[in-house]
């Protein structure tokens, strides 16, 4: 072997990519997420210790009705987003979008369910300062952390609105939906900690 051929393929070694590198958009997401369940799970933990030191604690919800179907909701938008990263991956541009899209509209529906439930508090005379049952913290307790992870809901669906769209246009590749998969898979698996803390915990007796 020459010594050209030895330093290029010295060369060539050095340009591969190591064996377990992340691409940056996606540390930058796991980096994200990383962040944001240290802050639900600071909500959450707040939220345990206030209710536990609190004796009038309030349990104002009388069924799961509309919590199962809200929980059942958000869990097939994880499934619709796995299905629209795995059409994107076998290059099927009109699935990918097609499951996207569906993603989405499964978490409006979930934001509207969740509206409809803040409507029907404060229609009892639930707010942020009081409510009819026991102490006001419940009240602001409820809203922040339902309010936070709604937020995150109504984030997402934008992103996958716009990501699915550029996709389907060729500005966005599989990768960007993928990652974009992993902050909706997050906001799943956060409803999956607050549904028990903060509502079948306050079920009525």
């Amino acid at each position: 072997m020459s010594q050209a051929e030895v330093t290029i393929g010295a060369h060539s070694g050095l340009m591969e990519e190591p064996a377990f590198s992340v691409p940056a958009k996606k540390m930058a997401m796991w980096l994200f997420i990383i962040a944001d369940t240290a802050t639900f799970a600071a909500c959450l933990v707040a939220y345990g210790f206030v209710r536990n030191a609190t004796p009038n604690w309030p349990r104002p919800f009388h069924g799961i009705t509309n919590l199962a179907v809200m929980t059942l909701i958000l869990v097939t938008s994880s499934l619709t987003m796995l299905m629209g990263v795995r059409a994107a991956r076998a290059g099927d541009k009109s699935g990918a979008l097609r499951w996207t899209l569906l993603t989405a509209a499964a978490g409006i529906l979930f934001a509207l369910l969740h509206i409809r439930e803040w409507l029907a508090l404060i229609d009892e005379g639930m707010t942020l300062f009081k409510n009819p049952w026991g102490t006001a913290l419940f009240g602001s307790a409820f809203y922040s952390i339902t309010g936070l992870h709604l937020t995150h809901v109504l984030c997402g669906v934008i992103a996958l609105i716009a990501v699915g769209l550029r996709y389907k246009s060729g500005r966005y590749n599989a990768d960007d939906l993928e990652i974009l998969g992993l902050y909706w898979h997050f906001v799943d698996m956060v409803w999956m900690f607050v549904v028990p803390l903060v509502y079948l915990l306050n079920l009525a007796h």
